[in-house]
């Protein structure tokens, strides 16, 4: 599988829906923990790597249509998948 920089933008989009959601005093550790996600999928070096392995999949003919951070992203929030 593949992820490509707007299945990233598409999964930080769900996780910012989702964290507007979050306003329980009980929620507020989770809606840390998915910013600090969401501070990963935006950092240079995740958009580096995630650039380094697509074109790594792409050489070796292993790429597909699945999107890891938007997978991810619906695990967590429980939204159907394409």
């Amino acid at each position: 599988f593949t992820c490509s920089f707007l299945d990233t933008d598409r999964a930080l989009v769900l996780l910012e829906e989702y964290c507007k959601k979050l306003r329980k005093p009980e929620e507020q550790q989770l809606k840390k923990a998915i910013r600090k996600v969401m501070g990963i999928f935006k950092s240079s070096l995740f958009q580096a790597l995630l650039g380094s392995f697509t074109k790594k999949a792409t050489r070796h003919g292993t790429i597909s249509h699945t999107s890891l951070p938007a997978a991810v992203a619906c695990d967590v929030l429980g939204c159907p998948k394409d």
